[in-house]
């Protein structure tokens, strides 16, 4: 992640500039992915608005309640503040400082009380997502980035590792799971967003609900976790055996999957659709005769948020 306050300055003065490009008057950003990436600042979403006002003029002023101002500054020092008491209107503030003609973007999780608010704060103004500016900069990941994202990928790596030295047989879902959490917590995960253990048949629901099932020798495993380190997301999928033997359509499904998913590394390259990725993997498990249970997409971007784009879907002819 940025070391330094000027990559954050940096983002705005590109958000802002994407601003001009599509004629919207500012930007406002809740609490989530998108104020994180801009500002640094991070705190969870509450029924006190927090804001951030980034004018297409590059001018940026954080929205916030006053009590929660000296944490606001810790994390961004370099932002104008605009405080509101317990008993102020924060949605008119808001629209005040909105002074550039046009529509605005909403953050795209932004509760929709908030929105609805602001909305007849900011009457005969159309809302878009803010995706439509944050999208293609949060796609392309910095050195900062890029290095945060290596280092809870092995966070959650050494984690698994662990893990496969632990019992399985005989303990419930449930069990492994909180294992698995905690072993995420002592590898350096500062938030542990989802530990999904589905054993034997359950692991066909690929978001299965983590459960009281008692885990059996010869049952396939499918462990989905991840979480978070300063703000950058984990999120590893990887299938483990119970026992010595292993039932000879259970390998077949493996190295089929392995197969494909080796075949959408090589497809992966500059320039290239992410539908054409998405495309490589299914064919292998088309031609194996396994494409009606394959009902997902191949794959995602991460980052601040689990799932970002791009999207290895077929549709998106984006170029990678």
């Amino acid at each position: 992640m940025p070391t330094e306050r000027a990559s954050f300055a940096d983002r705005r003065v590109r958000a802002a500039a994407k601003l001009r490009e599509r004629d919207l008057a500012a930007l406002l950003a809740s609490p989530g992915a998108d104020l994180f990436y801009l500002t640094g600042y991070q705190i969870f979403t509450s029924e006190r608005l927090t804001c951030l006002v980034l004018g297409r003029d590059g001018n940026a002023t954080l929205v916030c309640p006053e009590f929660e101002a000296p944490r606001a500054s810790a994390a961004a020092p370099d932002l104008t503040q605009a405080t509101w008491g317990e008993t102020d209107e924060p949605y008119a503030l808001v629209a005040r400082l909105v002074t550039g003609e046009g529509a605005v973007a909403v953050a795209d999780q932004m509760w929709a009380a908030f929105v609805l608010r602001l909305e007849a704060a900011l009457a005969k103004r159309a809302f878009h997502v803010a995706s439509e500016i944050t999208r293609d900069l949060r796609m392309r990941k910095d050195a900062g980035e890029r290095e945060a994202l290596r280092v809870v990928a092995e966070s959650a790596d050494r984690a698994y590792a662990r893990m496969l030295s632990r019992p399985f047989a005989g303990r419930t879902e449930r069990e492994v799971g909180a294992e698995l959490a905690g072993l995420l917590r002592d590898e350096g995960h500062e938030e542990v967003g989802f530990t999904i253990v589905a054993s034997g048949p359950n692991g066909a629901s690929p978001h299965h609900e983590t459960g009281d099932r008692r885990i059996a020798a010869g049952d396939p495993v499918v462990l989905d976790f991840g979480g978070a380190r300063q703000g950058y997301r984990s999120d590893i999928t990887r299938t483990v055996h119970v026992g010595k033997t292993i039932d000879r359509e259970q390998q077949r499904v493996h190295d089929v999957v392995r197969r494909a998913q080796e075949a959408g590394y090589v497809a992966a390259r500059t320039g290239v659709s992410a539908e054409s990725v998405d495309a490589a993997s299914r064919a292998v498990i088309d031609d194996a005769g396994y494409g009606a249970y394959f009902i997902h997409r191949t794959g995602h971007g991460i980052g601040l948020d689990g799932h970002e784009h791009p999207y290895l879907v077929h549709g998106n002819r984006e170029p990678l």
